[in-house]
């Protein structure tokens, strides 16, 4: 049986060519050009993008969807102190599911071209609205705008299509048909046509996070969608409107494609609604995708089921400090590291393990205090200027970071205190710079878990082998999703390779230039390994898309 291909799929069949083989080649591209220049998106596009954003606030967010019933609701709070007053409506969980459910024959049905050709118009649309989704990311999660233009709307764009090309490629790894012939001795031989039907698990749920409800919910909403499921998007009250966003252009896009929109569905709550768990415990939700805590995730793998969860949750990165050839590269890099989006990544490194007698550097040998204070002045340097550090540090939204970083000044020994800034253009903003505080190697219990925003640690240890042996077990218990090492020494450099292969967790090497431990590119960097405590998802493998469906076969004499 052979595919008809939908007119989607041939507008877009270079983009999807070009990202299989990006993703089997894994050097430098992208789809969706990372700079808001106006050379490149157009003179007007800034100011309609902010236009369109503040259309919705104080509004009714427009959705044409039936099983959104209840509300409205407003929950969101900028962390700029900008009235964001968008109201949702909540759905009715039975309508919600029944609405999907219905959804999902014809998709099933039009097959992995077709299904991959909308996709792409999906991500085309979104692309078109890039500035309008930038803004809904700056403005609900504390990103600095051109954070958010780039994490929130061009890179998602990029890790969602990578998703597509994954599970194009899996879907089309097997041919949809065969003919089968098998020698029967000196009679006829024996003859069957057999088919092969690629057939969805089921509604699958996203479960969208604070700080990175684009980036984070791309993949799994993406991978869910192109594979055949109706996908339900569950936001996170603090930062719903970019999900909305996304939701309201799908659903227009499948209404053009001649599809069902219930194939993409918005779940806004109220606080008290513990709309998560209700859905994700449902009897006939069959995918759940989490980003966020430790806590939750570990529930959510207990007692989802009936579903295939995948999870990426808290962990505590690691930066082992030997020696370097680029003492000063090397600070600046660790500063923008701990200092972007206020450490609120899921990949910013906490813990600087640090030999108590000094490390060996260009600059000669340098004490432990003058390591920690190289650090804490290239932090000082990045975020001295408010108007320059506001675009980098962004805003926090959360009051549990804040509370965390009250709690860790209290900690051992300060070597840089967080600091209150006032931002320009946003003064109500809530802005910290980053606290560096020093620990001795014995303080495991407060550097071994995870102080998730802008608190860092320069551990002391006994010699690099100790730092080796806290960083295996310290990730090896808590999980990690990014690793660094700073030596000039090879041995040094292969044993932190072998360590982190043995806890499963990413390395970056000697990082002192324009490459920085929490950030990865989509089709070359692996984001999350599922390989530790840190979760149990790969974003984005051929393992990540291939459990979201099942190949049925059908067989017939010819």
């Amino acid at each position: 049986m052979t595919e008809t291909p939908h007119p989607l799929y041939v507008t877009h069949a270079d983009t999807l060519a070009r990202a299989l083989t990006a993703i089997t080649e894994r050097d430098y591209w992208s789809a969706y050009p990372e700079s808001p220049s106006p050379r490149i998106y157009g003179e007007h596009a800034a100011d309609e993008g902010a236009t369109a954003f503040r259309g919705y606030l104080g509004q009714d967010f427009p959705l044409d969807q039936a099983s959104a019933t209840g509300g409205p609701v407003a929950t969101e709070r900028s962390p700029f102190g900008v009235e964001l007053g968008v109201r949702y409506p909540r759905p009715d969980v039975d309508q919600l599911i029944a609405a999907a459910r219905a959804a999902l024959p014809d998709w099933r049905d039009a097959g992995p071209r077709t299904r991959a050709g909308v996709c792409l118009e999906i991500l085309a649309r979104l692309h078109a609205h890039a500035f309008e989704l930038a803004n809904a990311v700056q403005f609900t999660t504390g990103q600095a705008f051109v954070m958010a233009f780039q994490a929130g709307a061009t890179h998602a764009f990029d890790r969602a299509l990578e998703a597509v090309a994954y599970a194009y490629a899996e879907m089309t790894r097997h041919p949809s048909s065969a003919d089968w012939e098998k020698p029967a001795g000196r009679g006829d031989p024996l003859r069957m046509t057999k088919t092969y039907h690629v057939v969805p698990r089921g509604v699958a749920l996203v479960i969208g996070c604070r700080t990175f409800p684009t980036w984070n919910s791309y993949p799994g909403l993406f991978a869910s969608l192109v594979t055949g499921n109706p996908v339900v998007v569950k936001p996170h009250p603090g930062a719903v409107l970019p999900l909305a966003i996304t939701v309201r252009y799908a659903r227009q896009v499948l209404t053009e494609a001649g599809f069902d929109p219930d194939l993409v569905q918005l779940a806004a709550e109220a606080p008290d609604d513990r709309l998560a768990t209700v859905l994700a415990t449902h009897p006939q939700v069959r995918i759940v995708d989490f980003t966020g805590s430790t806590e939750y995730g570990d529930w959510l793998e207990a007692n989802a089921r009936q579903a295939s969860v995948y999870t990426e949750k808290a962990g505590v990165n690691t930066v082992i400090v030997d020696s370097t050839a680029d003492f000063a590269g090397m600070c600046r890099n660790l500063a923008f590291s701990l200092s972007l989006y206020s450490g609120q990544m899921c990949t910013t490194p906490q813990n600087i393990l640090v030999p108590a007698d000094g490390i060996d550097t260009d600059q000669g040998h340098k004490s432990l205090d003058e390591v920690a204070a190289g650090i804490a002045t290239a932090i000082g340097k990045l975020t001295g200027d408010p108007g320059r550090a506001v675009e980098i540090i962004g805003a926090i939204g959360d009051d549990g970071v804040l509370q965390r970083l009250a709690d860790a000044t209290k900690l051992g020994e300060p070597v840089l205190e967080s600091r209150e800034l006032v931002h320009p253009a946003h003064p109500d903003a809530v802005v910290r710079t980053p606290l560096l505080v020093k620990l001795d190697a014995a303080a495991e219990e407060t550097y071994g878990r995870e102080w998730f925003g802008p608190v860092a640690f320069v551990v002391a240890t006994a010699s690099t082998a100790q730092s080796i042996e806290i960083f295996r077990r310290t990730v090896g218990a808590r999980g990690g999703l990014t690793a660094g090492v700073h030596s000039t020494d090879e041995r040094v450099l292969d044993e932190v390779e072998a360590a982190a292969v043995d806890v499963g967790v990413h390395l970056s090497t000697n990082l002192t230039g324009g490459v920085f431990v929490n950030q990865s590119a989509a089709f070359s960097d692996f984001h999350a390994t599922g390989a530790n405590a840190a979760g149990n998802a790969a974003l984005t493998d051929g393992a990540y898309v291939a459990g979201r469906f099942r190949i049925v076969q059908s067989r017939r004499h010819r």
